[in-house]
């Protein structure tokens, strides 16, 4: 089994490296919050103090954080991921981040004689855990081969999307469907329980429709019961969809419909909802109805 490295494990990095323990990997792991790994050192994870020395201990190296400041902060610096890469390893970028950052960052890896791949993942918490996970992969593929049986003890669904970026550009063009289906499900909701029909139950004749989607099976009937913990943040969708946008205005691509959804996240947030799960777009929806009723009276 290969010496693996993992920075940053937070709710899916975490449940990764949980994946990568349990098919007898020897891990080696950074969190900038100690206390969030402590669950994973009972799994067999070593516990360093830099990405660095994370780098340094290993012959592949992930990470998985929330954005691309996050993503400078482990990857780059006398500390940084880049600093401890060894000749020959391989970096493997899990995260949502910006396609020109992963390009800065792969030009970065290759002077110092590794090899990267932008790999972010489709899927939750849910979704790991039942090995399920997809990729998306960005970079050499000869890279790609060589790691591809690490890959496959995480989930099952590998697909080489082009050069070092492309997968990252892949996995926005994926969330942007995540937030523009969201929004226009809690559209479809209010309009039905405007009219009448109980939210339950339009919630219910909507996911056994045509319109239905995997995505949906699954965030629809959280409109009636969000969940206990958030799997999707409004904050976290907003900055996904802001990237969507930044690639599309460097690729002269319209994306009108994302446009739209970026206004409601960010009335999301404006509103208090920023920490909350995605389908609080609903919420959006339902205060802008009132308010257009109360301008009507």
């Amino acid at each position: 089994m290969a010496e693996l490295g993992f920075v940053g494990l937070g709710v899916m990095g975490g449940n990764i490296a949980r994946r990568l323990l349990a098919a007898g990997h020897h891990v080696t792991g950074y969190n900038r919050t100690v206390g969030r790994a402590a669950w994973l050192l009972e799994a067999g994870l070593r516990l360093e103090t830099s990405p660095r020395r994370v780098a340094e201990a290993s012959a592949v190296i992930f990470s998985s954080v929330a954005d691309s400041a996050a993503l400078r902060a482990v990857a780059e610096g006398p500390d940084g991921i880049i600093a401890g890469l060894r000749p020959g390893s391989v970096y493997v970028e899990l995260s949502t981040v910006s396609p020109a950052l992963i390009r800065e960052l792969a030009r970065q890896v290759e002077a110092a004689g590794a090899a990267m791949l932008d790999a972010p993942v489709s899927g939750s918490v849910a979704t790991i855990q039942a090995g399920q996970l997809s990729f998306m992969v960005g970079g050499d593929p000869h890279t790609l081969e060589r790691i591809r049986p690490i890959l496959l003890d995480i989930g099952p669904r590998i697909t080489h999307v082009g050069a070092n970026g492309q997968g990252a550009l892949m996995k926005l063009a994926t969330n942007l469907q995540v937030a523009v289906q969201t929004l226009a499900f809690g559209e479809s909701v209010w309009l039905a329980e405007q009219g009448g029909i109980p939210r339950a139950k339009a919630v219910e004749v909507l996911l056994h429709s045509v319109v239905a989607s995997p995505m949906l099976s699954y965030r629809g009937p959280l409109l009636v019961q969000p969940p206990e913990q958030v799997l999707f943040s409004v904050r976290m969708m907003l900055k996904d969809v802001g990237l969507a946008l930044d690639a599309a205005a460097a690729l002269h691509a319209s994306l009108p419909a994302t446009a739209v959804t970026r206004q409601v996240l960010a009335d999301a947030e404006a509103m208090g909802y920023a920490d909350r799960e995605c389908s609080a777009v609903f919420d959006v929806i339902r205060r802008l109805g009132q308010e257009d009723a109360l301008n009507d009276t």
